[in-house]
């Protein structure tokens, strides 16, 4: 009773909104009271409205949509998102509210003019570039003020490559644009500012992102962290599996490492700490776990559907693609888990502590209704829009069969002003991400930095791909995943597929590491998050989320050496084998991180078993019979050595 006392004084005494701030400058925003809340609750709602609108009667012509989107995305930034840090979060600036009015009219300078505009195609007149500088200015103070300045020194130095190529050297030189021109090819055209980035944004990411708002005013939430402690509460070192469940599920609503991380491990780490594990290692599960959230189907990270843009293919594809490295991806951090809890003699929860399985499913199992009803239609040939707001409707209906889930018409209007919120950060960074997407198709830039990293790399592939990884990796400590991934699918990924790796395969490996970025030092937003709720040491819970989440690292490149494992070019029998072995070979890496099985394992031990669990990961025949062989070998040594040291210990015993 005392534990459970000090655990809830524990967990009341973090300020969790104050952890999403600090770390996701999304959830930054402004909290005003009175009218000018009221006010900008109504555009947000608006904002929602004018979304489910266009997914009801269909989208509008691709200007005029993705041009009112950013409206909506420029004004809201402006609004919540003060200039400074240590601005008042409770009050307006005068200032802002111009700068917001000016996205107003930037933004629906194009749909006013829409038929104008095309007619002087290339022509544009002195006002039309004016509004088309005074817009790229906005979108890169608003990326700053919402996503961060990394990204922003990006894009700029993108336009000014741009505007200074007659003095670049070597291959980057090229014959330079005038201001007007690249003005109006980055605003009037759907190559820049309103490409393909926020065209998705604008349809796909929204409604995916407002059905996760909606799916969490039914308390989703809690019912996915009940369910996980029902199936994983009772096992060994049960409270950290319950994350790794838990964030797993979440993770299909939620696009936010950080937010994910905060919100389920509002509730595991403290647990896990209170049953003796370590805070570095409690906060690094919650962070691996929460950031593998994003590459867990049905419904991944925004990311993801750009992807389907991009390569043209269904959202189905990619989804299905996704299943068995997210499955690996999983498993690793369960296996960690639980070999950790078996070294250390960590023990699960009572179960007079747990929720019924039975239970939980019967009152509240009806909330997985509106996520298979999204697989549902999906599978069956509906456009993501259309999954998606099927989705929605599902998730309204689903929640009106209790009381306690009902959505009255205040947690509607709520569910929709958090939902335009939750979409701001993805806008804006798919926004100015559309600077730099403009300047490679202005300056045919991609063809030349793809050629470029090729050269550099010998035309190894390997080498190609390490370098792509540690591009992603840096460009996350700044970007978020959506705009690191536009920009290394902009440039790496082609020159990944210039060396025969199918474009689905390309493009999941920039799309891995990009997320990945979040749990790898010395920036780990995700481990971070974690380690202020844990009250543990920042570096070290990175260090240890990378450890944890070791198969991020791996499997991205097993898909592009193997593409088998996305199930491209397999039979189902493969997808089996492939499952099986890959699991077991996970089973042997997991051993060689945590230096564990049975019993304590050896350097030389250790090193050979990372090696042969690679092996069975890699599908292949000759490689998963060496691998498997090789593992159970030394498993069964270490179960004869872990035996005969019990048996020595037990004879000890006898003998005093």
């Amino acid at each position: 009773m005392n534990e459970e006392k000090n655990l809830k004084k524990e967990v009341k005494e973090i300020d969790f909104d104050e952890i999403i701030a600090k770390y996701d400058r999304e959830s930054a925003y402004r909290k005003l009271a009175g009218f000018p809340g009221r006010f900008i609750a109504v555009i947000a709602i608006l904002f929602s409205l004018f979304h489910l609108y266009t997914a009801f009667v269909g989208v509008l012509p691709a200007q005029i949509q993705r041009s009112i989107h950013l409206t909506f995305a420029l004004v809201l930034a402006y609004l919540l998102y003060p200039a400074k840090k240590d601005m008042p979060r409770n009050k307006l600036h005068w200032s802002d509210i111009i700068l917001a009015a000016l996205g107003a009219i930037v933004g629906l300078y194009i749909s006013f003019n829409y038929e104008a505009l095309i007619y002087r195609a290339g022509e544009q007149t002195t006002l039309d570039i004016i509004v088309a500088c005074t817009a790229i200015l906005l979108v890169l103070e608003a990326t700053r003020r919402v996503v961060g300045l990394p990204i922003v020194i990006i894009a700029s130095t993108f336009l000014l490559y741009a505007k200074f190529g007659p003095y670049m050297p070597g291959f980057l030189n090229h014959r330079g644009y005038s201001i007007a021109r690249i003005a109006s090819h980055m605003y009037y055209t759907t190559e820049g500012i309103l490409g393909i980035p926020i065209g998705v944004s604008s349809t796909f990411i929204f409604l995916f992102i407002l059905f996760g708002a909606f799916l969490e005013k039914t308390g989703i939430g809690k019912f996915f962290i009940d369910l996980a402690n029902s199936i994983a509460g009772k096992a060994v070192g049960g409270p950290a599996k319950v994350s790794v469940l838990s964030s797993a599920l979440t993770g299909t609503i939620s696009g936010s490492s950080v937010a994910n991380t905060v919100g389920t491990g509002s509730f595991t780490i403290p647990l896990m700490k209170s049953l003796g594990y370590k805070p570095e290692f409690a906060a690094a599960v919650e962070a691996a776990a929460s950031t593998g959230g994003q590459i867990m189907p049905p419904i991944m990270g925004a990311a993801a559907f750009l992807m389907v843009e991009f390569i043209g293919v269904p959202y189905i594809t990619i989804a299905k693609a996704a299943v068995i490295p997210a499955l690996l991806y999983f498993t690793g951090i369960w296996i960690m888990v639980d070999l950790e809890a078996r070294k250390t003699g960590l023990k699960g929860l009572k179960a007079e502590q747990l929720p019924k399985f039975k239970t939980v499913m019967l009152q509240r199992g009806y909330l997985l209704l509106p996520i298979v009803g999204i697989v549902y239609f999906l599978v069956n040939g509906a456009t993501p829009i259309k999954a998606a707001l099927y989705g929605i409707i599902i998730s309204v209906l689903a929640g009106a069969v209790r009381k306690e889930t009902r959505l009255n018409l205040k947690m509607l209007l709520e569910a929709l002003e958090l939902g335009a919120k939750s979409a701001l950060g993805v806008a804006i960074a798919c926004a100015s991400a559309g600077i730099i997407v403009g300047t490679v198709t202005l300056t045919g830039l991609g063809l030349k930095l793809g050629n470029g990293l090729v050269s550099l790399a010998g035309g190894n592939l390997l080498l190609t791909l390490i370098f792509t990884m540690i591009t992603s990796l840096i460009l996350g400590m700044g970007a978020p995943t959506t705009a690191n991934y536009i920009i290394t699918s902009t440039i790496a990924a082609p020159a990944i597929m210039k060396l025969g790796v199918p474009a689905l395969a390309a493009h999941m490996f920039t799309f891995y590491f990009g997320i990945v970025a979040d749990v790898t030092p010395p920036v780990a937003l995700a481990a971070f998050a974690g380690s202020a709720i844990a009250g543990s040491n920042p570096l070290k819970t990175g260090i240890n989320a990378s450890k944890i989440a070791i198969a991020a690292f791996i499997i991205p490149y097993i898909f592009v050496l193997n593409p088998q494992i996305l199930m491209i070019d397999t039979t189902a029998l493969g997808v089996i084998q492939i499952i099986i072995t890959s699991i077991i070979g996970m089973l042997g890496v997991g051993a060689a991180m945590e230096g564990y099985f049975f019993t304590n394992i050896n350097t030389i031990l250790r090193v050979v078993l990372f090696i042969v669990g690679l092996l069975c990961i890699d599908p292949g025949a000759y490689t998963d019979l060496i691998g498997i062989a090789s593992i159970v070998a030394i498993f069964t040594y270490l179960r004869f050595k872990s035996k005969k040291a019990v048996n020595i210990a037990s004879n000890k015993g006898e003998s005093l």
